[in-house]
């Protein structure tokens, strides 16, 4: 984890890591070489990275969506720096909002994906919440996981994001049409806003890149 010290050192999820012991800081211009979850990445994280995985890791940047400008990532230097496909939040912060993963949330994924599901799950573990990601982004790392490649990847997460296009257009008919009948104002329910239970500050993630692997840090749709 390349850390900038943006956020709040008790809320933080990478900072949380680093104090359990599942996690080490990296130098701003140490090299790595190892999947770099940044916004520079051209292509999405997917199963055919997982060598590179087991040899050299994954890395993210711990700072803050609102001082992104002061991160210079280029001296934060791989050869695989790599975006993150379509996946839903599940900590306290940002809960159910699609895009924006924490550290520890990102790092799950990337693992996940490559095929280091107990990895995902051991950091994880540490969080009150983090049994929640996975259970909600299940039937979307479940399908990243079958592709091949990073352009199959990335055309799963365009068949995903058709599919999700295509379920809010039909609800929000139903609802339109309901309304017309009613004269009630309807709400669909939104499946995400299923929240867990509170956590301790210890657990909650104050925003940094703990906010910073969200839409900057993923592959998002064009």
């Amino acid at each position: 984890m390349w850390d900038f010290d943006h956020c709040d050192p008790r809320r933080c999820s990478g900072k949380k890591l680093a104090r359990q012991g599942l996690i080490q800081d990296l130098r701003v211009g140490q090299r790595f070489r190892g999947v770099v979850v940044s916004p520079k990445g051209t292509q999405p994280v997917s199963p055919a990275d997982r060598d590179i995985v087991a040899q050299n890791g994954v890395a993210v940047v711990e700072c803050s969506w609102a001082r992104l400008d002061e991160v210079p990532f280029n001296k934060i230097a791989s050869p695989h720096e790599r975006l993150l496909p379509y996946l839903v939040a599940t900590n306290p912060v940002n809960y159910g909002k699609p895009w924006r993963l924490n550290c520890v949330e990102a790092l799950a994924a990337a693992f996940y994906i490559t095929g280091f599901d107990s990895y995902a799950e051991r950091l994880l573990s540490g969080f009150g919440w983090g049994h929640s990601f996975y259970e909600v982004n299940k039937h979307l790392l479940e399908k990243y996981k079958t592709c091949a490649d990073a352009d199959a990847v990335s055309a799963m997460q365009e068949e995903i994001l058709a599919e999700l296009e295509k379920s809010y257009g039909e609800s929000r008919r139903t609802t339109s049409t309901s309304d017309d009948v009613d004269g009630e104002d309807l709400l669909v329910p939104n499946p995400n806003h299923h929240y867990p239970p509170e956590s301790s500050s210890e657990e909650e993630d104050s925003g940094g890149q703990d906010e910073a692997n969200g839409a900057d840090f993923n592959s998002e749709a064009r």
